[in-house]
């Protein structure tokens, strides 16, 4: 009884066998299959009763099928009489619609949450969420992770940082290049931009001073790549001599992974919260969140303190 189960869905299946390599426990066996007509069914190929769940699925393309997919998983278990259903979803889907701009406009973060919620879970892990406010709408506990420390012992390994500065490639994302930048020792610059409509971004103003500098953009995620490379051509066209890019969440929809190809960026780092395709001409690097997401996990079913993660690492790093 309170056994640490690890399950996985079909978004993200190499994360979970790494996170319980990390764990040293096996993915559980879940079968998963689609009715001819798309319904979903899934069922645990052993017994969850009184068990401690863990069911690793990010929620990238096609974003409703692996959703609904969770959903299923989730009642399932919760049928089957677990302990615990805890959710992990390094990348939480409709993260970005968060708010009302605009009448008649949904809230559908807000929506999902509440999905997972009635559908059973008990808990969620989830990683850099486009907005804090998200771990708002939810009713149960809610776990938030950040992918900063990992990415910036990749930068401080990977790029000279003597003439660095950190850029946000928005307003919103300050918060987030101001921690990275302060753990690196590098200034700040922010990217002022306006969105005349949904994917499309264009560059108002540049604050800071990048004359000379190598830049470094961080952002939560990057999907069709119109922003961060628009971005990193304001950069160069304002002074700096070379642009790198950096984010939690490579979407990467469309032809992305063509277009940061042949843009300005050096190089682009991502983590594996989502599965990377091939290509990019050698410009990406993936770094793999495993071992903080299992690092969370043991300390979820042990009933430990998980702020001491970053207690420790952003100390450790500062």
């Amino acid at each position: 009884m309170n056994e640490l189960k690890l399950f996985s869905g079909t978004a993200n299946p190499e994360l979970a066998q790494k996170i319980a390599d990390k764990l040293g426990v096996e993915v559980g066996e879940l079968t998963i299959r689609r009715f001819s007509d798309g319904e979903v069914h899934a069922r645990a190929g052993q017994s969850v009763r009184g068990c401690d769940a863990f069911i690793v699925q990010s929620c990238q393309t096609p974003v409703n099928e692996h959703l609904m997919e969770l959903l299923v998983i989730i009642d399932s278990f919760r049928r089957a009489s677990v302990r615990r259903v805890t959710v992990v979803m390094p990348y939480f889907c409709y993260s970005r619609q968060d708010k009302k701009l605009k009448p008649r406009e949904p809230v559908t973060a807000k929506l999902v949450a509440n999905l997972l919620t009635t559908a059973g879970a008990n808990r969620v892990l989830t990683m850099d969420l486009h907005s804090g406010q998200i771990m708002g709408f939810f009713d149960i506990p809610v776990d938030h992770l950040y992918s900063g420390p990992i990415i910036a012992d990749h930068i401080k390994n990977n790029i000279p940082l003597d003439n660095a500065v950190v850029v946000s490639p928005d307003v919103g994302g300050v918060t987030r290049a101001r921690a990275l930048a302060e753990v690196l020792g590098t200034p700040i610059a922010i990217i002022v931009k306006r969105r005349p409509e949904p994917n499309k971004a264009e560059v108002i103003e540049l604050i800071g001073d990048v004359s000379g500098k190598t830049a470094i953009m961080f952002d939560d995620l990057i999907d069709t790549g119109g922003s961060i490379i628009g971005g990193a051509d304001a950069l160069l066209e304002r002074g700096a001599s070379e642009v790198y890019a950096a984010c939690t969440h490579g979407l990467l929809s469309g032809d992305a992974i063509q277009r940061l190809a042949v843009s300005a960026i050096k190089k682009l780092i991502v983590t594996d919260t989502i599965p990377m395709p091939q290509g990019g001409d050698g410009k990406i690097a993936v770094v793999s969140v495993a071992g903080l997401l299992a690092d969370a996990i043991g300390r979820i079913h042990s009933e430990c303190s998980i702020s001491e993660i970053f207690d420790k690492v952003w100390k450790a790093r500062s």
